[in-house]
C-alpha cells in the first residue's frame, strides 16, 4: 500500500472510483460521500441512502459527521458539475464506521488493526521505529539516508522543544516558524516547495535530495542554537530568530552553488507516480 492518503482510500475500495478533490491551501483531500456509500452498500440510490443516514446520525447519535461535510462540485454521470457532499480522510474513516453494512466490516477490521498497531507502539516505541525503517528500506532508501533522516527528526524535536519553552504553543505557530526557515534558505515556504516538487500530502523531507535535507537540517539546528542563546519569546520574536537560522543555511547554499555553478534546490522527488492536471499518474520512473 502506497504511503499517501489518496492511495490509501483508493486501495481500501479496491480501485473503484472514489472522486476526490485536493485542497492545496488546507493540504487535504476531500472525497465524495455518495461514491463511498455506493461501494459500501447495495443501495440502488446512494444519494438517498446518504440522506437517510445523515438524518439518523444527526438526530439519533448526535454525530458531527453531517455538519463536517463540505459541498464541492464534481462532474456527474451526465457530464454536468454538481454540488456533492465530501469529507476529508478522517471523516471518510468515521463514515465507514457508521455504515451498517456487511460490506463495511472488512474496513472496520482494518481500522481496528490500525488502532491496535498504534496502541502497541505506545507500549513499545521501538515498533514504530522499526516500522519507519522498514518503510524507508522498502522504498529503496539507503541505511545511511535513513540514519540521517531519523537524526533529522530528533533534531527537529529538539527545536520544537526550545520553541515551546519560548512561548510557542499553537500548531500554526510552529508552521509559521518553519516557513520562515524554509523561505530564507530556499526562497520558498513549505507549501510552495511542495508545489515546486509536485508533491501534496507526501513528506517534503522524504522528497528532498541529500543536499536539500542537509540544508534544511542546518537551518533548524542554527535556529535552535540561536533561540537557546537569545531566548526570544512569542511568535514575532521567534520569527526573527528563525530567519537568522535559515540565513545560515542560505549562506551554505549560495557558497555551494557558486562552486557548482547550478542550483541545489531541486524539483526532484522520490514518488513512484506523478500528478498531472490535478490527477495522480502511476508508474513514474525514478532514481534514488
Amino acid at each position: 500500500m502506497k504511503d499517501n492518503k489518496l492511495e490509501t482510500i483508493s486501495n481500501l475500495f479496491e480501485g473503484k472510483e472514489i472522486r476526490s478533490i485536493w485542497d492545496a491551501e488546507k493540504e487535504e483531500y476531500y472525497f465524495s460521500v455518495v461514491d463511498v456509500i455506493g461501494v459500501l452498500t447495495d443501495s440502488k440510490d446512494a444519494s438517498d441512502y446518504w440522506t437517510t443516514l445523515k438524518r439518523r446520525l444527526a438526530n439519533d447519535e448526535g454525530s458531527e459527521l453531517p455538519t463536517n461535510c463540505r459541498s464541492l462540485k464534481f462532474k456527474a454521470k451526465d457530464g454536468k458539475m454538481r454540488n456533492t457532499d465530501t469529507l476529508d480522510t478522517k471523516g471518510i474513516l468515521r463514515l465507514i464506521e457508521s455504515v451498517p453494512s456487511p460490506k463495511a466490516e472488512p474496513f472496520k477490521l482494518w481500522l481496528a488493526q490500525m488502532g491496535k498497531e498504534r496502541i502497541d507502539e505506545v507500549f513499545d516505541p521501538e515498533i514504530a521505529m522499526s516500522r519507519a525503517i522498514d518503510y524507508y528500506r522498502n522504498r529503496g532508501y539507503s541505511d545511511k539516508w535513513i540514519e540521517a533522516r531519523l537524526k533529522g527528526i530528533l533534531d527537529r524535536k529538539k527545536l520544537t522543544d526550545v520553541w515551546k519553552e519560548n512561548g510557542i504553543t499553537k500548531s500554526y505557530e510552529y508552521a509559521v516558524l518553519t516557513n520562515e526557515i524554509y523561505q530564507e534558505w530556499s526562497g520558498m515556504k513549505a507549501s510552495k516547495y511542495k508545489e515546486y516538487k509536485n508533491i501534496r500530502k507526501e513528506s517534503l523531507r522524504d522528497n528532498m535530495t541529500d543536499v536539500e535535507v542537509a540544508l534544511a537540517n542546518l537551518g533548524e539546528i542554527a535556529t535552535r542554537e540561536f533561540a537557546k542563546k537569545h531566548k526570544p519569546y512569542g511568535l514575532e520574536e521567534n520569527k526573527k530568530i528563525a530567519k537568522k537560522g535559515g540565513h545560515v543555511a542560505k549562506v551554505a547554499r549560495l557558497d555551494m552553488e557558486k562552486e557548482l555553478g547550478q542550483s541545489v534546490v531541486s524539483k526532484e522527488n522520490t514518488l513512484s507516480y506523478q500528478y498531472i492536471d490535478g490527477n495522480k499518474l502511476d508508474n513514474k520512473k525514478i532514481s534514488k
